[in-house]
């Protein structure tokens, strides 16, 4: 165990350490809040609404997708600034599960509003507000959902249970794409809800979301006690909690300085491991040809192969430590990746059968969602494990701002190298070479994570409580 003190300073006791129990109730209820915030990612940001957002109802795919973006970007900045900050006082107060509630509530209400956006132009500014707003609020939650990681596990399962935090999220997001798919999108019986008139389908899609989101989030409220107000820490305005937030992390960097390069290590390589999902699917279509449906298809496959490398990655994690989960999903993102990048779109023999580009992406594309799930789970469940007692929200806050620091690396290098191949190769092989803007992401995440101690060789912080 790690000991020291300080004037004016906690003991520095991480709040894992310092938590009481491991419930298996309490455990289920809070991978629950995780199945059911699929419905926010999977089906209102990544493949249902924003794909309606920025359709040509909306004034054109170019404006729209324009107006997107730049409402995204702003929520993006909203988040790294205010993220740490929210997370210190919800610490502070003891109202960690108060503002999950609060916030979840915010994300369910906003998803529902986006009912109201009709198929014109005049109604894109509401849609990509709503949408914008959304992912604020979900973000602001998801940092005192992490946080409560520390609440509901224990050293000795912490990565298990962070594992199955992550398993669960990726299966609720096939589970709620299936549902819409057949009772919205491509409806398997003939109901109010599959009518195309305004919309209506695809509108019904953001009540169902809402619902979905808002009964799974339910449990965690209910099952998992409310963190214990810090007795000493004094009442902070809003600006000058940023004063606070300051002073801890220069406290932090001096008394645990590979807490530091952890964040900074976490937030290089979780941008590669973003872009993985981010353009895998644009990979699929544009290099090797996948039809939409055949997209959709190997989405559903990816996410049951994420869901189990997260599993599996979680009992490692408890066995072998996460920085050593961490790396080695790295590395084999890296040969997958590599391969994909090599053997391209080409026919080879191998064995005596012919290999061709569809298998040499299912097989190592399959590949990159199994390290996928480990790396997102054991990186979380890494800075629980370094957390000092009480401060879980705010540094998982810094978590979410140092993820939106860098959040341009990867599809900026995606395109750059595109950019640099496409007068150098022939005609459709520009974008094979975008992964190499990925892989160059994750290989730097490797290295700036290989001098980091692993959590119990660094010192939990020592912390100023005002």
């Amino acid at each position: 165990m790690n000991s020291a003190s300080a004037p004016g300073a906690m003991q520095p006791a991480s709040e894992l350490e310092a938590g009481a129990s491991s419930s298996k109730r309490q455990i289920l209820a809070w991978a629950s809040w995780d199945w059911g915030s699929a419905a926010f990612n999977a089906v209102m940001t990544t493949f249902v609404f924003t794909v309606y957002l920025t359709s040509s109802a909306f004034g054109g795919e170019d404006s729209a997708s324009a107006a997107l973006g730049a409402a995204l970007a702003v929520a993006g900045v909203a988040i790294a600034l205010l993220a740490p900050v929210t997370g210190q006082r919800s610490d502070a107060g003891g109202r960690r599960k108060l503002w999950l509630g609060v916030n979840s509530a915010a994300v369910a209400v906003l998803t529902g509003l986006c009912f109201f956006v009709f198929p014109r132009p005049e109604f894109l500014l509401l849609g990509v507000s709503l949408i914008a707003l959304g992912n604020v609020f979900f973000e602001f939650a998801g940092v005192n959902y992490n946080a409560m990681l520390a609440q509901v596990s224990t050293p000795a399962n912490i990565g298990k249970v962070s594992g199955l935090g992550w398993g669960a999220g990726y299966l609720g997001g096939i589970v709620a794409l299936l549902a819409v798919l057949q009772l919205f999108v491509q409806p398997a019986f003939q109901w109010f809800g599959a009518s195309t008139q305004d919309s209506l389908n695809i509108r019904l899609v953001a009540v169902f979301s809402a619902l979905w989101f808002l009964v799974f989030a339910l449990p965690v409220l209910f099952a998992v006690p409310e963190l214990p107000r810090t007795p000493q820490a004094r009442r902070l305005g809003f600006l000058a909690s940023y004063g606070l937030l300051f002073r801890r992390i220069k406290a932090i960097y001096a008394t645990s300085p590979h807490t530091i390069y952890f964040l900074l290590a976490s937030a290089v390589f979780r941008d590669g491991l973003a872009a993985v999902f981010t353009f895998g699917g644009i990979i699929a279509a544009g290099t090797f040809g996948f039809t939409l449906s055949q997209v959709i298809f190997f989405a559903i496959f990816g996410n049951v192969v994420a869901a189990i490398g997260a599993v599996i990655g979680g009992f490692l994690d408890d066995k072998v430590g996460p920085k050593a989960v961490i790396a080695g999903s790295l590395v084999g993102l890296l040969i997958a990746g590599t391969a994909i990048l090599l053997l391209g779109n080409g026919t080879y023999a191998f064995l005596g059968m012919d290999w061709a580009g569809s298998t040499t992406f299912w097989v190592f594309g399959l590949f990159l969602c199994l390290f996928v799930g480990p790396a997102q789970s054991s990186s979380r469940a890494y800075l629980a494990r370094l957390a000092p007692h009480g401060e879980s929200g705010e540094l998982f806050g810094l978590y979410a701002t140092t993820g939106r620091a860098v959040s341009f690396l990867a599809p900026a290098l995606f395109t750059l190298c595109i950019t640099l191949a496409t007068p150098l190769v022939p005609a459709g092989e520009a974008q094979r070479w975008g992964i190499l803007g990925i892989m160059v992401v994750l290989l730097a995440g490797l290295l700036v994570l290989l001098p980091v101690r692993s959590p119990g060789k660094a010192p939990i912080a020592v912390v100023p409580l005002t």
